[in-house]
């Protein structure tokens, strides 16, 4: 079972509200993954991590260490470095060979100058894939983090995939025996500003 939850080296925020994101009790069973999900590893957000990197604490790290061990209870010290924050200092659009990077861009919320947040790293990864233009499977966000300026650069390496259409029909008939055919063409990345200059065209 777990016993007590101790936490050292945390000055952003306070030994309360660590445990009740936590939300683990003494006296519950004992268990690495969801002590460990709590931490850091929460898919959805509203673990420990989240918290610090959503508020641009980008190098901090936290080592859970078991302290004591008394008849079939564990006591847990976890051991915080929050490191500094971390401000964005360019963000760069790699493998949109069609699609206009003003496209992309309009949809990040990471943004030069800001401070860094995982949750909007993982909310402009969503909207890019929204736009149907890339594929998600495909698609990587990499952050590069400069510990000596506290500063951090975000690469959005994407593959488009293709979303053009070209449609073609025919028919033959009627009272006057003709023959009818329809092109139709379909641009999904289109910019009206451009419809003039040669060079944006492909």
């Amino acid at each position: 079972y777990f016993g007590d939850i101790a936490w050292k080296g945390n000055a952003k925020y306070s030994d309360s509200l660590l445990s009740r994101i936590v939300d683990i009790r003494r006296g519950d069973v004992y268990s690495t993954k969801d002590l460990e999900e709590k931490l850091y590893q929460n898919p959805n957000g509203g673990d420990v991590s989240s918290l610090y990197m959503d508020d641009g604490y980008l190098f901090f790290n936290i080592r859970p260490t078991e302290i004591e061990v008394e008849g079939d209870s564990i006591d847990i010290a976890s051991v915080v470095n929050e490191g500094q924050q971390a401000t964005i200092r360019d963000v760069r659009i790699i493998g949109n060979t069609k699609t206009n990077e003003q496209v992309v861009r309009r949809e990040l919320y990471t943004l030069p100058g800001s401070k860094f947040s995982r949750t909007d790293l993982i909310r402009s990864q969503r909207q890019i894939a929204n736009l149907g233009y890339f594929d998600p499977q495909q698609m990587d966000v990499v952050p590069i983090p400069n510990p000596e300026n506290g500063t951090v650069d975000i690469e959005f390496r994407l593959t488009e995939k293709p979303s053009d259409q070209l449609e073609l029909s025919a028919g033959y008939g009627g009272a006057t025996a003709s023959f009818v055919g329809t092109l139709g063409v379909t641009f999904s990345n289109f910019s009206v500003k451009n419809i003039f200059n040669k060079k944006a065209w492909s």
